[in-house]
């Protein structure tokens, strides 16, 4: 990512599964070709985390330094939690707990009913790289512990029922990626420019792989969170690649090169590996194990969020404000959903066919005002959640949005 906005176009291909079915805790009875909104809620600053639900509450943080618990069915507040900084990250959710990193440096175990403090932990503080960083490390549970990065530079692992710190490892940068855990192993990067895979037990250093580094990002700082899927860790970095990395050795399988920017999302779903990227402004779905693509379509703008499935569908969103429902079969958007923000100001930046008005660098003539624009449209950087029949996902412009997809 130039940290400049294009326009490109892209290409599907072929069909490389066919698959039918349900959703996640549910039948799929019928798909519409446009869902309709069940309810909204909004709060009073910018949202970049993604939701949490445990089937009764969702749960979701804000740039207002405050977690909030929604009721599933209707959207209203059941309680709220105060931090001291923007709540950047999603939660971690194990039994009765939910596992908060408030922004401010510390770690926070809270009761999931009542939002009640249970124990916190206090980390060498939280920093920001620069106004592209855009999320803080979720962190996740592991057998009775939990594993995040800080803004400290530090990787932490810490007891789960008391918040003592069991072991920690020192990066070189900030490490704002969620963790992914296989083998007895756990893979997360910084924005030193590096991989890296440690020993759970111990925290001691397994390997870690340096990437290649780019004009604009010599670094090749590490903003993508790593999934891990067979004997492979795929990561992307600013340098405009995504690594295909060996779960045991840390060697580079393969890499896929953007020309225009990153390609920070990435997860696996079925034995597939989609590849969401930012300036590039595609989305494909690609062969793990070769990187060969199933499929790639352009999305009309950028893809920072990672993808929720059903068996035929996938829905990601884009940081222009829509939410798009995708054939997982073909890449074929089958519909598309437009946050309020983006159908009120879509005009003021951009055409019909939403690319970019002919003098918009008339209007907008910074880097932070590229974003000042996403977070005025409702831009969706999060990754959405379903639960029954309803996809779930938040937006820069401070609204939850819960949206049926499937009805009799």
């Amino acid at each position: 990512m130039k940290f400049q906005r294009r326009q490109i176009s892209g290409l599907y291909f072929f069909l490389f599964l066919t698959l039918i079915g349900s959703v996640a805790f549910g039948q799929v009875r019928y798909i519409p070709e446009k869902p309709l909104l069940k309810w909204t809620t909004t709060i009073k600053a910018p949202i970049f985390a993604s939701p949490v639900t445990d089937g009764e509450q969702v749960f979701i943080g804000g740039l207002d330094s405050l977690l909030y618990s929604f009721n599933i069915k209707t959207g209203r507040m059941n309680w709220r939690f105060k931090t001291l900084g923007e709540i950047r990250s999603g939660l971690c959710l194990a039994a009765d707990t939910l596992f908060l990193n408030g922004g401010d440096g510390f770690l926070y175990a809270l009761a999931r009913k009542s939002g009640t403090l249970i124990w916190k932990f206090a980390t060498e503080g939280e920093a920001k790289y620069d106004f592209a960083d855009y999320f803080h490390s979720t962190p996740v549970f592991y057998r009775d512990r939990l594993y995040f990065g800080s803004g400290d530079g530090s990787f932490y692992a810490i007891n789960a029922r008391t918040g003592q710190l069991i072991w920690k490892y020192k990066t070189g940068g900030i490490i704002h990626t969620t963790p992914a855990i296989d083998d007895n192993r756990i893979f997360f990067g910084s924005f030193d420019g590096y991989v890296y895979a440690l020993n759970l037990a111990d925290g001691s250093l397994a390997w870690r792989f340096k990437t290649v580094g780019h004009r604009y990002f010599p670094k090749g700082e590490v903003q993508g969170s790593p999934a891990v899927y067979g004997n492979q860790v795929f990561v992307g970095a600013r340098d405009y690649n995504v690594y295909a990395l060996d779960q045991e050795k840390g060697f580079c399988h393969w890499n896929k090169a953007f020309t225009r920017g990153w390609g920070l999302s990435n997860n696996i779903r079925d034995s597939v590996l989609y590849i969401g990227s930012a300036d590039e402004r595609v989305l494909i779905a690609a062969d793990p194990a070769t990187g060969k693509e199933f499929w790639k379509i352009p999305m009309e703008f950028l893809v920072f969020g990672n993808n929720a499935f059903t068996d035929s569908l996938l829905f990601v969103g884009t940081t222009i404000g829509k939410m798009h429902a995708i054939d997982r079969s073909t890449g074929i958007k089958k519909w598309s959903f437009e946050t309020d923000s983006y159908k009120k100001y879509r005009f003021d930046y951009f055409k019909e066919d939403d690319s970019y008005r002919d003098d918009i660098y008339s209007i907008i003539k910074t880097n932070e005002q590229f974003l000042e624009v996403e977070i005025l449209l409702g831009g969706i950087f999060s990754t959405p959640i379903l639960y029954s029949d309803f996809l779930i996902f938040s937006s820069t412009e401070g609204t939850l949005y819960c949206i049926q997809i499937n009805y009799p």
